[in-house]
């Protein structure tokens, strides 16, 4: 066996000066900046590597986002697919192992006896019938020369790996999903409240009016118009209402849940909006984005696969041997050491009618990871970017929320003021009807631009690969 070996591998040396193999591509992440826009200085810390439990500090909204976590459909496939990339990674590992496989067997072979053998068999053993008893093992072995076993194992254990970040970013999105649905259910329980006050307050302007209309001072087109301020606002309660329950619904469904209700006790006005998110640097933001390392991984696969491609072009070695017990006899089929036999081989197989099929699908491999490249590239602007798009929006809406705050002061002066001005004769019903219409919508505005900071700080949570830990 050891001159056979030695043979085959003098052959190889001839060959291996001819072949070549391709080398791994470097990760294309060179030219990331060193800050994010808007940022000036370097930051050290962001807001991505807190645990949820740490950047979320309400008990309320921690209990559902534990409930989703635990039950979420989406997540529950994601660990499946986990616990398939595993096995397929343990097989993997086996690529390099020799392959030992037992056989038995019994034959009879009944010859014509016209034939020679049939001939042969009744001159030489006295019967027309041959009978052959076989049990042996068989070992195989192909030996990796040009890596094609060792990359198959990479890809399968990247593949392993991106499981994992597929995983991850699973729950990073069901995570931004709960909180801000939750945010939006806190937001529709202030605008539920807000819409109520307005009904109230309209249906007492009503009574005034009606009064006056009484004593003859306006018409019956103030009456109109007082009620149809009133409609205004209670046609928004079903409306609202509505969209309560479908926000429950939500949230029920992110838990693995029926549709039911949600229990809260939190209100808009207990909610404090974040005042300082750190985001640290690209760099470091990269490194925990689980769609980012989800890329990496792709590139990897893919340049993996490009690796196998290759070696399929080029011979492969395979040493093989046999041995066990064979007998034309049953009652000689365990007389050792007359039964026993060997066999020891080793052969190299080169593909040359399939060679331009093999030549072509490392083509293909090739133009893959090539697309592997630019998507790779892409996630990565596309991470950078909407870290930049979440922090230019949390800047504004701050902005906005103090306009929107100095906003609402005034327009309840206002309604207040025209409440005492019409009272005293000073001023029309239609200054009063404006004057409420104009809070009403300045109030839904205001809890609208709370719940946007608050959603907008969630998804830059989520964008700097917040939401995993």
């Amino acid at each position: 066996m050891k001159k056979i070996i030695n043979n085959v591998f003098a052959i190889l040396i001839l060959i291996l000066a001819s072949c070549g193999i391709t080398k791994d591509i470097a990760t294309p992440i060179k030219d990331v900046p060193i800050n994010f826009r808007g940022t000036e200085d370097n930051q050290t810390s962001s807001i991505g590597t807190l645990s949820v439990k740490d950047f979320f500090n309400n008990a309320t909204l921690q209990q559902l986002i534990d409930t989703a976590l635990l039950r979420n459909l989406d997540i529950q496939i994601a660990l499946q697919n986990i616990e398939a990339a595993d096995l397929m990674f343990k097989r993997a590992k086996l690529g390099q192992l020799p392959r030992l496989n037992f056989q038995a067997s019994v034959n009879s072979n009944r010859p014509s006896s016209n034939s020679l053998n049939g001939l042969s068999t009744s001159q030489f053993l006295n019967t027309n019938h041959i009978e052959d008893f076989n049990a042996n093992l068989a070992l195989s072995w192909e030996a990796d020369i040009w890596g094609k076993i060792a990359k198959q194992k990479e890809a399968t254990y990247a593949t392993y790996l991106q499981t994992e970040e597929v995983k991850k970013a699973v729950q990073t999105r069901v995570v931004a999903q709960v909180a801000t649905t939750f945010y939006q259910l806190i937001m529709l329980d202030a605008q539920l409240k807000v819409a109520n006050s307005n009904v109230e307050f309209a249906a007492n302007t009503v009574k005034m009016i009606k009064m006056q209309y009484d004593a003859g001072q306006v018409t019956s087109l103030a009456i109109q118009q007082a009620e149809a301020q009133k409609l205004q606002a209670s046609q928004l309660i079903p409306q609202i209402l509505r969209e309560i329950s479908i926000q429950e619904n939500g949230l029920s469904a992110l838990s693995g849940k029926f549709p039911s209700a949600v229990e809260r006790s939190l209100i808009l006005a207990q909610i404090n909006i974040p005042e300082q998110l750190a985001v640290g640097v690209p760099s470091a933001m990269l490194s925990i984005r689980p769609d980012v390392k989800s890329a990496e991984l792709a590139l990897k696969i893919a340049n993996a696969n490009v690796g196998v491609a290759n070696a399929k072009l080029y011979p492969s070695l395979i040493i093989s041997a046999s041995g066990g017990l064979n007998s034309f006899k049953a009652s000689n089929w365990f007389n050792i050491p007359a039964s026993l036999f060997g066999i020891v081989g080793g052969g190299i197989t080169q593909p040359l009618l399939n060679s331009k099929e093999l030549k072509t699908q490392f083509h293909i491999s090739k133009i893959e990871r090539e697309k592997s490249v630019m998507l790779f590239r892409q996630t990565v602007i596309g991470a950078v970017a909407e870290v930049a798009n979440e922090q230019a929006k949390i800047i504004n809406l701050k902005s906005e929320y103090i306009i929107a705050q100095n906003r609402v002061a005034t327009l309840q002066l206002a309604v207040k003021n025209s409440d005492l001005l019409f009272k005293s004769g000073m001023a029309n019903y239609l200054e009063v009807i404006a004057a409420q219409g104009n809070l009403l919508q300045g109030e839904l505005d205001l809890t609208s631009l709370k719940t946007a900071q608050l959603n907008t700080s969630v998804l830059l949570y989520k964008a700097l690969g917040g939401g995993w830990q």
